[in-house]
């Protein structure tokens, strides 16, 4: 007859006794019986959990890489207004720098929109800049300026205004 002790005596039923171990004689019996942990599968054990911690690293980096990557995609739609980004085409980009040939100084990029900021933006230009400064605008012409120069068509269109020749012109009658 098997004494109970000892089929319930197992390494990991000694450590949730309270740490209270066993002889080592009982320990090398059982293992020895086949009621222990054999050798060859703690160190198996020891080999998988590398593993799983390899796996549980690259599964975690893939996650990590595709929000970063996807976060300002999706963000946008979650706005209360939805604009999407569109970027300035090759041409558009070419026709600006027509427009800045020859021109020295600062350039402020005020960036992506729909258009809906010119007249504000407008009004707010026409109070900041200097005489010598130049506005470039692409794809959306201020409302109530009329432009020096207009190079392109269509969504590559871009529009010149020198504040100098527009402060000239609103003085005129």
């Amino acid at each position: 007859m098997v004494e109970p002790t000892s089929v319930f005596r197992s390494p990991g039923n000694l450590a949730m006794e309270g740490g209270r171990g066993a002889p080592s004689e009982v320990l090398q019996e059982e293992r020895q019986c086949g009621h222990g942990v054999p050798p060859s599968s703690e160190a198996s054990s020891v080999k998988r959990s590398g593993w799983g911690l390899l796996f549980t690293g690259v599964v975690g980096g893939a996650l990590v890489a595709v929000y970063a990557v996807a976060t300002p995609f999706i963000t946008p739609a979650l706005r209360k207004i939805c604009l999407p980004f569109v970027p300035a085409t090759a041409k558009q980009i070419e026709n600006v720098m027509k427009m800045l040939r020859h021109r020295r100084g600062s350039l402020v990029d005020i960036g992506s929109g729909d258009g809906r900021v010119m007249p504000q933006l407008e009004k707010k230009l026409e109070q900041e800049l200097e005489e010598d400064a130049r506005v470039i605008a692409c794809r959306f012409p201020f409302p109530h300026w009329t432009p020096d120069h207009v190079v392109g068509a269509g969504v590559d269109t871009v529009w010149a205004y020198d504040m100098g020749t527009l402060r000239g012109r609103e003085k005129r009658p």
